[in-house]
């Protein structure tokens, strides 16, 4: 007990730990992503970076120890009023962080709040200069608003807000329930749309097919007449060249027969038989002129008119014997 009295009573004791206090108030560790505000008799003095950093005891004081890293600030649920009078609950979130530890803490009472404000009363603005359909349609585009008139007014608070998203706009009931019958009432009528239109193009394709049926329809009745034509001009030509050569048959049958005959009548037996034949041919020729007419009528003659006839035709006959008999002499 007396070591402990003396310690206690001892005077360099007491300035040992005055020096480690003095020395504890003076020397600052800073972490990273951090800027501790320094003020010089209630003054702004500097900010201290992440490190080891020295201040005077006693004379200046960490006044603030601001994050400098980004920060996420929730937005509550507020009404807002469209520019068509529909009120909606709208929320969001907003993205920000301090670049200016000193301006934080001298230019704003509390940096936080006075961006939530901030952005509660932007969206209103935003949302007010709105119709609702434009509201639900056009998010990026208030989202844009918002950041740009909130970078703008926190330059001088030291703090830059990056990015602003708004979560959820809820419309009253009855807003809800309209807005539900006029989707259905759109898909509805995209659906009529849709079946129109591949009722349209179905009739389309028809039409084209029927088309391009009657076409290859057209080509073939074509290509069929064209063939039958053809059939028809070479089954006219054989029958030309049949009949051709049937003619040409008949003449050289012809020809063969007179020939035969001629060469028959060169002999004097043959003469005597064509005499005799051009005799009853002569006979049954006024024969028949008599059968055909119930009166004949004659000069007297007739019995010379068949003579005359017999002899010419033996006078026939001897003209075609006597170039035969010159062909043997």
């Amino acid at each position: 007990m007396d070591v402990v009295a003396d310690l206690l009573s001892s005077p360099l004791l007491w300035i040992a730990l005055v020096i480690l206090y003095t020395l504890k108030k003076g020397i600052h560790f800073v972490p990273q992503n951090r800027g501790f505000v320094i003020y010089t008799f209630g003054k702004y003095a500097k900010t201290l970076s992440s490190g080891l950093n020295f201040i005077i005891p006693f004379i200046q004081t960490v006044a603030a120890d601001r994050n400098l890293k980004e920060q996420a600030l929730d937005i509550s649920s507020q009404s807002a009023i469209t520019k068509d009078n529909i009120s909606l609950n709208i929320d969001g979130i907003l993205f920000m962080k301090v670049t200016d530890a000193a301006a934080a803490t001298n230019n704003v009472t509390d940096y936080k709040m006075a961006v939530t404000q901030l952005a509660m009363t932007t969206m209103r603005n935003a949302i007010g200069s709105m119709e609702l359909d434009e509201c639900f349609q056009s998010r990026d585009a208030i989202n844009a608003t918002i950041l740009n008139a909130m970078t703008e007014a926190t330059q001088p608070w030291g703090v830059m807000v990056t990015r602003y998203e708004i979560k959820d706009i809820s419309p009253p009931q009855s807003i809800r329930e309209d807005m539900e019958k006029q989707m259905t009432a759109e898909r509805e009528k995209r659906s009529v749309i849709l079946t129109a239109e591949g009722v349209k193009t179905a009739a389309i394709t028809e039409a084209e097919g029927l088309k391009a049926a009657r076409v290859l329809d057209a080509e073939a009745a074509k290509a069929e007449q064209v063939l039958a034509a053809e059939a028809d001009k070479e089954s006219q030509i054989l029958q030309a060249m049949g009949k051709a050569t049937a003619i040409r048959l008949v003449a050289e049958a012809d020809a063969s027969a007179l020939k035969t005959v001629g060469d028959v009548a060169n002999t004097d037996s043959g003469e005597s038989a064509m005499t005799l034949q051009l005799g009853r041919e002569a006979i049954a020729a006024h024969r028949a002129i008599a059968a055909e007419s119930t009166i004949v009528l004659s000069d007297g003659k007739t019995s010379d008119n068949v003579v005359n006839t017999v002899a010419q035709a033996i006078a026939v006959s001897s003209s075609l014997k006597i170039p035969s008999q010159s062909e043997g002499a």
